[in-house]
């Protein structure tokens, strides 16, 4: 029974960074599909552009791993909340690289659902994602 009670000790913190970590990622996507020229999820709900689900979903997928490495190595809740928006931050420069310097027509082949756009895409994002969480190991 201590065991246990020992266990959940941390419920509360859990809760309380997990709390957060949704509402980073909510943050994330309303910003993201803000920032990207098209609209992820008219793409992916209603034309079932495979592009535009694999692009999105790797750019969840690599703000997660920065978020995890941000939640991981934090201090406290406020450095874990400003390391999250670096990781916000981060991801989204990604995208601006990718589409301003590499695959400048990357929006448009997504919209055109070029599967491989948005494998290129994802693959950008969890890089950084991956980076982002190891630069975050102070």
């Amino acid at each position: 029974m201590e065991t246990l009670q020992a266990s959940l000790a941390g419920l509360s913190s859990f809760a309380i960074y997990f709390a957060f970590s949704i509402l980073l990622l909510f943050v994330f996507k309303v910003i993201y599909a803000f920032v990207t020229p098209h609209d992820e999820w008219a793409l992916v709900k209603q034309d079932k552009n495979a592009a535009a689900a694999i692009g999105f979903g790797g750019a969840i997928i690599g703000f997660s791993i920065a978020l995890a490495g941000a939640a991981s190595n934090s201090q406290s809740l406020p450095d874990f909340i400003t390391w999250g928006v670096i990781a916000l931050i981060a991801q989204i420069f990604a995208f601006a690289i990718l589409r301003f310097t590499f695959m400048p027509k990357i929006a448009e082949r997504i919209i055109k659902n070029e599967t491989s756009a948005g494998i290129m895409l994802a693959s950008m994002s969890v890089a950084v994602g991956l980076l982002n969480a190891a630069c975050m190991s102070y």
